[in-house]
């Protein structure tokens, strides 16, 4: 969704595979930083990665393409990306404990 601000857009992430353990929530968070992008990023109990980022379109998707190689110890086998409101909410990007 692109807010009237600014057109950034929102995501929701959901990525299996060998991502927990791996250093890629850390890999995660430095790729956000990196495009400017504000969110979250954590550990689910069902042993994959999620996380929320809002940003611009391209972003976002140079994100998403990062994400979908993952860390060198890591092993992605999906990738799931959502669209969500933006909010506006997140001044940062940071690992949610």
């Amino acid at each position: 969704m692109v807010d009237s601000s600014g057109g950034s857009e929102a995501v929701f992430v959901k990525v299996s595979g060998r991502v927990q353990g791996v250093g890629f929530r850390y890999f995660t968070r430095e790729c956000a930083r990196r495009y400017g992008l504000a969110g979250w990023v954590r550990n689910a109990v069902d042993g994959t990665v999620e996380l929320v980022a809002e940003g611009t379109p391209a972003a976002l998707e140079s994100l998403v393409h990062d994400l979908r190689q993952g860390p060198r110890a890591g092993l992605v086998e999906s990738c799931e990306v959502c669209s969500r409101p933006f909010t506006g909410h997140f001044d940062r990007f940071e690992i949610d404990y």
